[in-house]
Order: structure tokens, then C-alpha cells, then sequence
């Protein structure tokens, strides 16, 4: 990351041993302490948001769904009800 593309700041309170263990893994991987914290953050926020985006399903699972997909159930009097409800809502 380029210094002049960083606009924003942000702060963390740590507790001691946090520190010393976070300052001892930059200095291991030649990183500052704002550099090691900032890149470990963002990969963290990307797994993070790729993990919310996404589902990992089992194999049986994935099974049931894509079954489901391929094969869905006759429509209930329910639904049909609810479609015949939006279709004069949309029709208005």
C-alpha cells in the first residue's frame, strides 16, 4: 500500500502481551506494527465477507438442495393464493 492512499486512521486498545505478540510477528515478517496490522486486518475482513457471501454445503446437503432446484414441489394453495394476490397488486 502506497503512504499517500492511506486517508484513513483507526485505533485498538490491545492488552500488553497482544502487543508484544503482534510486535514480535511484524518483526518477524520485516513488517511495522501499523503495516503487519493493517495487511492481517484486511485478509481477516476478506475471509470474513467471502465466508458471509457464500455457503459451503456437505455433500448431502448439496444433494438435497440442488434436488430441490431441479425437482420443486407442485405449488400449494397457499402459493397460489400469493400469486394471484401480486398479479392484481402488479397489475394496478
Amino acid at each position: 500500500m502506497a503512504l499517500a492512499l492511506r486517508t484513513e486512521r483507526t485505533e485498538a486498545r490491545l492488552l500488553p502481551e497482544q502487543k508484544k505478540r503482534i510486535e514480535r510477528a511484524a518483526r518477524l515478517k520485516g513488517l511495522s506494527l501499523s503495516d503487519f496490522i493493517v495487511q492481517h486486518a484486511d485478509e481477516a475482513a476478506i475471509k470474513t465477507i467471502q465466508m458471509h457471501a457464500s455457503w459451503t454445503l456437505e455433500d448431502r446437503d448439496r444433494d438435497v438442495f440442488v434436488h430441490a432446484l431441479l425437482n420443486p414441489p407442485a405449488a400449494g394453495n397457499r402459493m397460489k393464493a400469493a400469486v394471484k394476490r401480486y398479479k392484481e397488486r402488479a397489475a394496478k
